[in-house]
């Protein structure tokens, strides 16, 4: 179901700005997953990608992001609270 989301997203006629990815969320930014590609697509259009590092680490998945950025739970939270729209699978 997330790999068909991920992927919808790369098809909008407008891009989100940011994907936050957080909790079990992070295990799509890492090595293995099936929605690396469409989130490399995303982020090479210029879409920010970002994986919480408490996450990563909880999963025992930093050292194996494929795509995007580190951040912390503040900083997604604030970027929800800043944003116009939020879009939720």
């Amino acid at each position: 179901l997330m790999k068909g989301f991920v992927f919808a997203l790369t098809e909008l006629d407008e891009l989100p700005s940011t994907v936050l990815l957080y909790n079990s969320g992070v295990k799509l930014s890492t090595q293995g997953s099936k929605s690396i590609d469409a989130l490399k697509t995303l982020q090479a259009q210029g879409v920010e990608i970002l994986s919480c590092g408490t996450c990563l680490n909880y999963y025992d998945l930093a050292d194996k992001l494929e795509v995007g950025e580190v951040t912390n739970m503040y900083f997604i939270v604030e970027k929800m609270a800043q944003a116009d729209k939020v879009i939720r699978p």
